[in-house]
């Protein structure tokens, strides 16, 4: 159900200490400026479900989540126990390093939708964080993973090092394709004129109208009818008891 993605060499950091160390001590700081953020709330506002159970992986103090949406329960992930229990969106929290142990600590199906803010360039197992994350996702559950050009340089893998805007996000997309039953992923970069509008975002903007933080969100959404990989050219619909699939029947699958 998985294939790779990076070569081994892709999966290389600068820096290979321990991660759990170098994020150690907490960090009660935003790494992306106010406008990025408002629009990270507003795609989770369009896309995720009011009321719906929410996974929040490589999370820190904050979820980012519309304040004004309820939801029937957030649960988070992270790498440090402190800033995570500053997280008021969350319900509960689980510690772990997913380049050491990719598991997610949840029943299969769990939660209409999985969000992952700025910190997709430090995995480096991510086939298998994605396995995961599709299967704690109920079927047409969303994944929404957004990032910038911001990074821990010595800390991001070397395929997203110094990529491009554009190479980032088709790497991002082939993440989603190499599990079988996610829908093609999506590319968003634009949300329309959505910013931050307190005063201090206006001041902000007017002395500094071009050196925002860059937009970029990839998403995809769990299948109802996964597709199944038996080897040898045989792709099956719904069940692996189904029978295999030409390539021209694709286009006739509801």
């Amino acid at each position: 159900m998985r294939r790779d993605v990076l070569t081994r060499d892709d999966r290389t950091k600068l820096d290979a200490s321990s991660d759990a160390a170098f994020y150690d001590q907490p960090r009660f700081v935003t790494h992306v400026d106010n406008d990025f953020l408002a629009r990270v709330t507003e795609l989770y506002r369009r896309r995720i479900p009011r009321n719906g159970a929410v996974l929040d992986v490589c999370s820190s103090w904050v979820s980012h989540l519309p304040r004004e949406v309820e939801y029937a329960r957030v649960w988070g992930h992270g790498m440090s126990a402190t800033e995570l229990g500053r997280n008021e969106r969350l319900d509960g929290f689980f510690v772990r390093d997913f380049n050491v142990d990719p598991r997610i600590d949840a029943k299969d199906e769990s939660f209409d939708a999985v969000t992952m803010c700025v910190s997709v360039q430090y995995l480096q197992r991510p086939e298998e964080v994605f396995a995961e994350i599709f299967r704690v996702l109920k079927p047409g559950g969303v994944c929404i993973v957004t990032f910038s050009n911001r990074l821990f340089y010595s800390k991001a893998i070397q395929a997203w090092r110094d990529a491009s805007g554009y190479a980032r996000t088709q790497l991002v997309k082939q993440y989603f394709s190499s599990v079988a039953g996610f829908t093609q992923a999506e590319a968003v970069t634009d949300l329309g004129d959505v910013v931050d509008d307190s005063i201090f975002g206006k001041l902000r903007r007017f002395f500094a109208r071009s050196t925002g933080d860059p937009f970029y969100a990839v998403v995809a959404y769990r299948n109802f009818k996964p597709i199944y990989d038996d080897g040898d050219d045989c792709f099956k619909f719904g069940s692996k008891d189904s029978e295999c699939l030409t390539d021209a029947s694709f286009d006739k699958v509801d």
